[in-house]
């Protein structure tokens, strides 16, 4: 019981950082050698909510994905501004809107300069199978920078052929 209580108190002061400069993102992205995990979130979202709580933020208190993504959000209807991957400052709408954002949450899965490397997650729908298919997409990146050549290997979560 004590266990609980001890990681519920842990869970509460842990946030998903929100993300402000993409382009210094990326530099740490690219320096170890990590893809970014960009979910997209609304303030009045129960599913992002959900994301954030089930999910992302244990990501967080372990140290399990230390060396596998850094995580990062943006919030849209809050009126916040960010810089992008080239070092622009735009809207986070705008953001979502380059990257044909409807849905929150959408979870995207980038390099150092945007570039998508995993299949994007857009909702949940199956709570129960989201973690499998969240560390399936994980992955994926990683191996997208890592280990290119080793992604035809997989069966799953990979982009369709352009």
């Amino acid at each position: 019981m004590s266990f609980w209580l001890a990681s519920g108190c842990l869970l509460a002061e842990i946030e998903v950082p929100v993300a402000t400069d993409l382009q210094q993102l990326g530099v740490q992205a690219s320096e170890r050698r990590l893809p970014i995990l960009l979910t997209f979130s609304a303030i009045e979202c129960s599913y992002c909510d959900l994301l954030e709580e089930e999910f992302l933020e244990p990501m967080l208190l372990g140290d399990e994905y230390t060396d596998k993504i850094i995580i990062r959000k943006l919030v849209l209807d809050n009126g916040s501004r960010i810089g992008d991957f080239s070092g622009s400052q735009i809207d986070a709408t705008r953001l979502s809107d380059r990257y044909r954002i409807y849905v929150t949450p959408t979870i995207l899965f980038v390099d150092a300069s945007g570039r998508e490397l995993a299949e994007r997650m857009v909702g949940i729908n199956t709570p129960e199978m989201f973690g499998g298919y969240l560390d399936n997409c994980i992955e994926t990146a990683l191996l997208g920078i890592r280990a290119p050549e080793r992604l035809a290997q997989l069966h799953g979560c990979q982009l369709q052929a352009q």
